[in-house]
């Protein structure tokens, strides 16, 4: 029998595993292991990689139902269904990766049943090295440093396959305007915002001052760049909370106190109730819902609601959109019932591929309700939405033309 320590160490095993550098075997036995770490790092990336593919030439994301995470998350559960024998089938001579890419093209297929035959493509590195023409630079050379120093971004940093080197190569080498990469890649505008402010902030402008060699192009790269700024050439984002969000947002340290859901559960009060992320189909198999299966009396095909000392919130049925109405439910219950403590962990951001810059804003409404219990994480972005930002009305150049768009 699993006992509770056991539990905790496969836990503590799965987010400390280092996920670099994995064979083949090791990556499928990770998504066999429901490793958030692992699953999240090679099978969502792979994934991406097939659908920005695919989007490029049926335009999957202007189609109802054909959304990343809606595909992605079929794809996955299609896998555990059927206990990943179709990886494990695969040719010999064929990487996991190129199985997997070619696995998601029959699913795409298989939705897209008007689609009678394929075409040519080029390969996904192939177009994402190709120059672009929208770069709002007026110099060739430029553009050219400037693509070549991006690639070297991505490559150094994020790996290729990553999804920060996506987004940034998405909206600086491509010309994808800021919201169809947060639909392409099933996530908020809001969480591309912040994960591009974050990069920009932390190695872009840094890597750009080292090493960029463009003396003549200075004025127009890093003119209006000062400590003020975090992101270069944009007009003045100013942190401008009026006297009465500034006061809730310095109360969100009393509101918290006491509602921060610890890390590891391995124990219940008796009024206390274990929210985790689950599935539509309720294959409670691995993370937080095989904890609450395994300890607090989640039903397996029970997706949602209440179940013994736990409550099931589906995340993997598609974008955020679709979790919206589960926390929306989850939340009248919750006040519905004042005298049972719920503790929510961080749902969707393991195996379902979110992060909580995505999930955090569906509690919003949960911050004042003293009977819920929300991560560290989440109550870190709530208290960030409360700051209100001014005039984003930035001048456009290399770096900041997402904005506006």
């Amino acid at each position: 029998m699993t006992t509770d320590k056991d539990l905790a160490e496969m836990f503590r095993a799965s987010q400390n595993v280092d996920v670099l550098h994995l064979s083949d075997n090791e990556i499928l036995q990770g998504f066999k292991d429901a490793n958030s770490n692992i699953v999240r790092e090679y099978f969502y990336g792979y994934c991406r990689i097939a659908y920005c593919i695919y989007d490029k030439r049926y335009g999957l994301r202007t189609k109802p139902g054909m959304d990343f995470f809606t595909l992605a998350h079929e794809y996955y559960l299609y896998l555990i269904e059927h206990d990943f024998k179709p990886l494990e089938d695969r040719k010999s001579s064929m990487s996991l990766k190129t199985w997997m890419v070619n696995g998601f093209r029959y699913l795409l297929l298989d939705r897209l049943k008007g689609v009678e035959k394929e075409h040519l493509f080029d390969s996904f590195e192939a177009r994402q090295e190709k120059p672009s023409s929208h770069i709002d630079v007026a110099n060739d050379e430029f553009k050219h440093e400037f693509i070549s120093t991006i690639n070297e971004i991505c490559h150094e940093y994020y790996g290729r396959d990553n999804r920060n080197s996506i987004i940034l190569r998405m909206l600086f080498i491509e010309g994808f305007k800021s919201k169809e990469v947060a639909e392409q890649m099933g996530m908020t505008p809001s969480a591309i915002t912040q994960r591009y402010n974050r990069m920009m902030h932390d190695v872009v402008i840094p890597y750009f001052k080292r090493y960029f060699v463009a003396s003549e192009y200075e004025s127009s790269v890093y003119a209006t760049m000062d400590a003020k700024n975090c992101m270069p050439c944009m007009a003045k984002m100013s942190i401008d909370a009026d006297f009465a969000e500034l006061s809730e947002y310095n109360n969100m340290d009393n509101m918290k106190q006491g509602r921060i859901t610890p890390e590891w559960i391995d124990t219940l009060k008796d009024n206390e109730v274990f929210v985790f992320g689950s599935n539509l189909a309720g294959m409670h198999g691995g993370g937080a819902a095989r904890v609450a299966n395994l300890r607090f009396g989640a039903v397996l095909g029970k997706g949602v609601g209440l179940q013994g000392q736990s409550y099931a919130i589906p995340t993997m049925q598609g974008g955020v959109e679709t979790i919206r109405p589960y926390v929306n439910d989850f939340i009248a219950f919750a006040k519905a019932n004042p005298e049972k403590h719920f503790l929510v962990t961080p749902i969707g951001c393991g195996i379902a591929g979110f992060e909580p810059e995505d999930i955090a804003p569906l509690f919003e409404s949960a911050k004042t309700i003293n009977n819920i219990s929300l991560p560290k994480s989440f109550w870190e972005v709530i208290k960030k939405q409360h700051w209100r930002y001014g005039s984003s009305s930035y001048r456009q150049c290399c770096f900041c033309f997402v904005r506006n768009r």
